[in-house]
């Protein structure tokens, strides 16, 4: 956990103050370097999977300064908490002030998060009136990228807000699918954590299981900070669903797995990328996480042998494995890191404006394969991947990469 609320991670090897070009590169004592600002909630009940997030960005970020940098830049860190201790986990205030912060400093040409979505729509009108463009490996809220939201979400015009995810445009529904098709569910309860995430990906979930005649008994909206949900729980087994499905994060995640183990055991469970996360297995632990259905936002990688290299390298550079978003991360920061390759390539000035515009044309090898984006920075891959959590007493139980079996791609919507 992060006793301050910024650390400023310093790759060169002085912090004598140095020439700063508008918005962009710095030239110090001969070096040059350029910042890379990380917003992640260390704090509160997300806090471990934001440092498998934070990792898998900086073995990337680590491994280009150890080659020398890319093409003789230095790579800085900014690195910033947005969760605090009064939310228990992210909070959109924190993230907009730390918004703020990277887009002070001229240093800062990129960045990679935020982690949730309630943080990105804190941020992102603030990173657009500062020309500063994110990648986010996690945030699946489909509202930050939409056209019809861009007055809100990116006043100054340019996309700004990029993602080596997709949404829960695609999260929710081919979930829904996946209950209809494959589960062949007939009756679901839906339950969401209030936040923006949640929200969304419940309100997806929901529309398309309507569509495909799933008979929604109801929605609760639940408060994170409340410690039981029994009151809510006790009245969904009354109506006795086939399945509950759940929209959130591991805050209020935690106590709906435990508790509806206890409450509800016989019925299917399944939610969103929120619930694939090492918290969960911490904090309700099995058997009450046994079974559960989740999805990712993002192919699998984890199980494709072109990506063993790099989960051996984390390894063994963090002592544990990393998850699907600790590669979506370590893609992200790939792609930073091409497009200030590309502008230094072509002798062009490395600012804030030039690498937003070079990620906008990106067509870059990561791997989850090519990554590209729409003119609102949306990810051109569309997958959905559904995994079942079933225990394997081999692995720690908090290992996501063991503990969250791959059962396959969930249905697209035609």
């Amino acid at each position: 956990m992060w006793s301050r609320r910024s650390v400023i991670i310093s790759l060169s090897a002085t912090a004598l103050a140095g020439t700063l070009t508008s918005h962009g590169a710095r030239v110090l004592a001969g070096e040059k370097s350029v910042k890379i600002g990380i917003n992640l909630p260390f704090t509160g009940a997300d806090a471990h999977d934001a440092e498998l997030i934070k990792d898998g960005a900086m073995l990337a970020i680590d491994e280009a300064n150890s080659a020398g940098g890319i093409a003789g830049y230095k790579i800085d860190v900014l690195l910033l908490d947005d969760g605090t201790a009064t939310a228990g986990q992210y909070d959109p205030a924190q993230a907009a002030t730390n918004a703020r912060k990277m887009v002070g400093d001229d240093a800062v040409v990129a960045a990679i998060g935020p982690q949730m979505s309630g943080s990105g729509k804190a941020m992102s009108p603030i990173l657009s009136q500062g020309g500063l463009a994110t990648i986010t490996p996690s945030s699946t809220n489909p509202d930050i990228t939409n056209p019809r939201f861009a007055a809100q979400y990116r006043p100054a015009g340019k996309a700004i807000y990029f993602r080596t995810v997709t949404t829960d445009a695609f999260q929710g529904p081919n979930m829904a699918n996946y209950f209809a098709d494959t589960l062949k569910v007939r009756s679901v309860y839906v339950l969401d954590d209030s936040g923006a995430y949640g929200v969304g990906l419940a309100d997806a979930f929901q529309a398309q299981a309507k569509r495909r005649g799933l008979d929604v008994l109801g929605r609760d909206q639940l408060n994170p900070k409340e410690t039981d949900y029994t009151t809510t729980l006790t009245k969904i087994k009354a109506l006795n669903p086939q399945a509950l499905y759940f929209g959130g994060v591991a805050q209020a995640g935690v106590k709906v797995v435990k508790e509806s183990f206890d409450i509800i055991p016989n019925v299917l469970k399944g939610g969103g990328d929120g619930v694939y996360a090492a918290e969960i297995l911490r904090g309700a632990g099995f058997p009450a996480a046994q079974g559960w259905y989740v999805t990712i936002a993002a192919p699998n990688v984890l199980e494709n042998p072109d990506a063993a290299p790099m989960m051996e390298r984390f390894a063994k550079k963090y002592g544990q494995q990393p998850d699907n978003y600790s590669i979506t991360a370590y893609d992200a920061a790939l792609v930073i890191l091409d497009a200030i390759r590309r502008l230094a390539a072509a002798g062009g000035p490395v600012t804030r404006d030039a690498v937003r515009d070079a990620i906008q044309q990106s067509h870059v090898k990561t791997l989850q394969g090519e990554i590209s984006f729409d003119a609102n920075g949306d990810i051109a891959n569309r997958v959905i991947s559904v995994f079942q959590i079933t225990r394997n007493d081999k692995y720690p139980l908090d290992d996501v990469l063991h503990q969250y079996k791959y059962i396959g791609v969930a249905p697209a919507s035609s």
